[in-house]
């Protein structure tokens, strides 16, 4: 289970267990996609096209941006864990004793946007990595100040790899 918001204002229930079976808002959900290259997919809903584009992933916040018809889409994820930190009220607490930043995936490090010393905000952009052809920006998981940089431009990396240390 799933619950997906968009700007704080609409939220929904994806169940996806099902096999070949998801709901939204315990509602049944069919569609039919297809993939026409890295981050691009056409999909079909109600007998309405959508043409869809991933713009922006980001897997250590759980945030994307997606191009549906044109139009951006920002998305926050929450899975079941998440859920219950915020139930439990952890959720804050936890988020501030992050004290690293690791590869979320295997990939290609193209940008460090920061350097050694420099003070950090939660969500502030810190190194952009590349994988499967897409351009993902790892951000900041809390406040903090940048300790050391593990990587460079141009690095390869795995997934769970120590990227940046905060203190």
């Amino acid at each position: 289970m799933l619950q997906v918001s968009t700007n704080s204002t609409q939220t929904w229930d994806v169940d996806y267990r099902a096999e070949n079976l998801i709901t939204i808002n315990n509602e049944p959900f069919s569609w039919d996609i297809v993939v026409l290259g890295p981050g691009r997919f056409h999909i079909l809903h109600e007998n309405r096209s959508v043409a869809a584009e991933v713009i922006q992933a980001d897997y250590s916040t759980k945030t994307f941006q997606f191009k549906l018809n044109g139009q951006l889409v920002d998305l926050q994820v929450k899975d079941r864990f998440d859920l219950l930190l915020d139930k439990l009220g952890l959720s804050a607490a936890i988020a501030n004793k992050i004290n690293e930043l690791k590869a979320p995936m295997p990939g290609l490090i193209v940008a460090v946007r920061v350097e050694t010393g420099q003070v950090v905000q939660k969500g502030d952009p810190l190194l952009v990595l590349e994988a499967m052809k897409m351009e993902n920006i790892l951000k900041a998981p809390g406040d903090g100040v940048i300790s050391a940089i593990k990587v460079g431009v141009r690095d390869n990396v795995t997934k769970g790899q120590v990227l940046i240390q905060f203190s």
